[in-house]
């Protein structure tokens, strides 16, 4: 099989070398030539440090490597990825399987990542997604990992499934398309509520209290959208959740500490070295939530964090704040 990766970050990345190692011929797209050019003569990618990039693996920033590609896999930003799938749109043979590696909702058409996709390039192709716990520094140096292929259509998921299974790399396959890629979209923005709540000096119990909350409003805003709230139980929801919120090697977790700790949004977002993709889906997520009518307290409260200069301080007593409830009410089970 031959596969295309679009976009050369560190996920990207990460998925091309697991798909060589399965012995796939396999192209990695930049939409920046010099950086393009970088890869293919240093063979290392700086956000993958110390995992080289096997010569199998060839490096471009020409479109026409979609040519006879049978795979396409989309792995760029989430606020850069209608732009990558229009470009790409006019190569992508007819047959052609698609897939979205990006996690996040569109601002202003409040699309899932699939929808821009199909949006994009037609609506003619298989398409699905792939979320789940798996950070790239650890999928690129083969540890055990497990993840969840998406798609309306069985077969497309069950193909997903094949091509990346190996002995390190476990993949699920579901039907679930709404509530895998909303509860990749939500825990980002959670994330960085986790690690303000870490920046702040407050406890694992505090973190506990944030996790558990944040799957269960983001199961309502699924539940609400044609998704089903128990695959947020699952490794696309509970499962990517926890390790977004707990690791160092989450950005949006490691953005969230630095603002709890005083430095401002923006500072952090432009310092970061790459994509904090919970800073662009807070905004996606609250015009989305207001639309139909679903709280998403956590959301809002980092919201008015990132955009309105809330107090840091203020939001645990925003949430703490809140009318008690039930435990039972709306609950993600």
């Amino acid at each position: 099989m031959n596969i295309v990766v679009l976009g050369s970050g560190g996920w990207g990345t990460a998925n091309a070398i697991l798909l060589h190692k399965n012995g796939y011929r396999v192209t990695l797209w930049s939409h920046n030539a010099q950086k393009a050019k970088q890869l293919e003569g240093t063979r290392k990618n700086p956000l993958l440090v110390g995992v080289p990039l096997p010569q199998g693996i060839t490096a471009t920033n020409d479109l026409a490597c979609l040519k006879d590609a049978e795979l396409v896999v989309f792995a760029s930003p989430s606020y850069a990825l209608r732009s990558v799938a229009a470009l790409s749109a006019p190569h992508i043979p007819e047959g052609a399987v698609l897939l979205s590696l990006t996690k996040g909702i569109e601002r202003g058409t409040h699309l899932r990542m699939s929808q821009v996709i199909a949006q994009e390039t037609g609506g003619g192709h298989p398409i699905a997604v792939l979320s789940g716990p798996s950070h790239a520094e650890e999928v690129a140096r083969g540890m055990p990992t497990g993840v969840v292929a998406a798609s309306c259509d069985e077969e497309t998921a069950r193909l997903i499934q094949r091509v990346f299974t190996n002995e390190c790399f476990r993949v699920y396959t579901h039907d679930d398309m709404v509530g895998v890629e909303l509860a990749g979209a939500l825990k980002n923005v959670a994330a960085l509520c986790c690690g303000v709540s870490d920046g702040l000096g407050l406890g694992d119990n505090t973190k506990a209290l944030l996790i558990t909350r944040a799957m269960a409003e983001t199961s309502r805003l699924a539940e609400r959208l044609g998704g089903r709230k128990e695959t947020l139980a699952g490794l696309a929801g509970m499962g990517d959740l926890i390790v977004t919120c707990t690791s160092m090697h989450s950005r949006n977790h490691r953005a969230g500490i630095a603002i709890g700790e005083g430095r401002t949004p923006q500072e952090v977002v432009a310092d970061m070295g790459g994509v904090v993709e919970g800073y662009y889906a807070a905004v996606s997520a609250k015009e989305l939530a207001d639309e139909v009518g679903v709280e998403l307290p956590i959301c809002e409260a980092m919201y008015d964090i990132l955009y309105n200069g809330a107090e840091v301080g203020g939001m645990v007593h925003r949430l703490m704040g809140r009318a008690p409830k039930r435990e039972s009410d709306n609950n993600w089970l």
